[in-house]
């Protein structure tokens, strides 16, 4: 289990703009948080370093490049022993249509949220790979209707 971070003030007004705008320039960041950019600078860095700071990315429009689907399925293993968890938590690293995966608990064993072209290719990849796969014993498929809520993963 990873170890809690000690935050201040100013590293909790770090992670809240860095989080709305990921593009900030430190000098921008360091006027909105109220310190100049040298110190704003060491701090993002510190937060990188300590992991608070998982990395950045581009928010992309998948409609806009074709992607249409966005669905999730319930995954229930056959056996839910560590080498059969890990070796299918293993197996969504290689399947493009996985964007994120969890290991849960309840009715199944992995979430899996997938983005597809059409509902076609999502539908084969639920045939031909989820379903197929030796350890799966079953699939719930859930297709989406439209997000109605996108915001950070973390309040701060």
């Amino acid at each position: 289990m990873a170890m809690r971070v000690e935050l201040d003030a100013i590293d909790l007004k770090i992670l809240r703009e860095l989080q709305v705008d990921g593009r900030i320039t430190n000098v921008a960041l360091a006027q909105r948080v109220g310190i100049s950019a040298p110190p704003c600078l060491r701090r993002v860095r510190k937060l990188e370093e300590a992991g608070v700071i998982k990395g950045y990315h581009a928010l992309l429009n998948a409609p806009a490049l074709g992607f249409d689907i966005v669905a999730f399925c319930a995954v229930g293993l056959k056996h839910q022993s560590d080498g059969d968890l890990k070796a299918f938590a293993s197996a969504t690293a290689g399947w493009p249509l996985v964007r994120q995966a969890w290991m849960v608990s309840g009715e199944s064993d992995f979430l899996l949220h997938c983005v597809a072209e059409n509902l076609t290719v999502f539908q084969d990849f639920v045939i031909d790979v989820l379903t197929a796969n030796e350890r799966v014993d079953t699939v719930r498929t859930m297709l989406t209707i439209r997000q109605v809520k996108d915001i950070g993963l973390v309040e701060i």
